[in-house]
């Protein structure tokens, strides 16, 4: 057993000078660039995502010339890997942003785009989104093909309650599919309540409070799939979920 032991240990030794080693070849190959050789192209990847068209490639190559680090031409040892990555990191409309240098006098970007979760349609105030880590993306010439929230909405509010509530919609494939339009008003004691615009039928959901919302949708659920088949979807203007274990229906 002691025998093995040891063993194992000199493996991991091995190992990890191994390792050490390759790391170190790699930063020297990658770094020992001759002083007058040259960048040849630039390799950019702007990662495909169906949720989200904020930005291109023309669009980062555009960002990088306005900053004077395209680096196309430039001389490899000359070039900031991390300049360039802070600069385009700076964008809101970018999440995350890799470079480097490839032995073959390239520079490589490969760039992720934020994801938007919801549209914010502030009352007197301009409009924009909110992806699911909370962060504020300013409104843009982008195609809203998602949940819209109108109202009495702070960026506070929205970057907490309403990116929680749509990262939810997001995922579950009922309400994603069936919640059009969020509206938050202000009520009689000056609090912010939540009401739903469906996508199917006429009426208006009365959430209340945006708290226990799973809870609460959890019981719409039920009763749309019981009730409604009975009444139809046009029969109530309101329903009322405020209330713990009641549905309120206000009819037409």
């Amino acid at each position: 057993m002691k025998v093995f032991g040891l063993l194992k240990k000199i493996f991991f030794i091995l190992l990890f000078f191994a390792v050490l080693g390759y790391v170190i070849y790699a930063i020297t190959n990658m770094s020992d660039y001759d002083p007058e050789e040259k960048c040849t192209d630039v390799v950019l990847v702007v990662e495909d995502n169906p949720n989200a068209g904020f930005i291109d490639k023309k669009g980062v190559e555009t960002l990088l010339k306005e900053k004077n680090l395209f680096p196309k031409g430039e001389k490899m040892v000359d070039i900031d890997t991390r300049m360039i990555e802070q600069t385009v990191g700076e964008n809101p409309f970018i999440e995350n942003v890799e470079c480097y240098k490839t032995p073959d006098s390239k520079l490589c970007l490969h760039v992720i785009q934020r994801t938007p979760v919801m549209f914010i349609m502030p009352d007197n105030a301009d409009s924009y989104f909110v992806d699911a880590k909370g962060n504020i993306i300013p409104g843009a010439n982008y195609p809203v093909n998602m949940p819209v929230a109108t109202g009495n909405i702070s960026k506070e509010y929205a970057a907490k309650q309403l990116t929680e509530f749509a990262c939810f919609l997001r995922d579950n494939s009922f309400w994603n599919k069936q919640v059009e339009q969020v509206n938050v008003v202000v009520d009689r004691n000056n609090k912010r309540v939540v009401e739903i615009v469906p996508r199917v039928g006429n009426h208006i959901v009365y959430l209340g409070s945006i708290k226990d919302y799973q809870k609460k949708l959890k019981r719409l659920r039920t009763f749309y799939e019981k009730a409604m088949k009975e009444v139809g979807w046009n029969k109530y203007k309101r329903i009322n979920l405020e209330f713990d274990n009641q549905i309120i229906c206000t009819k037409k």
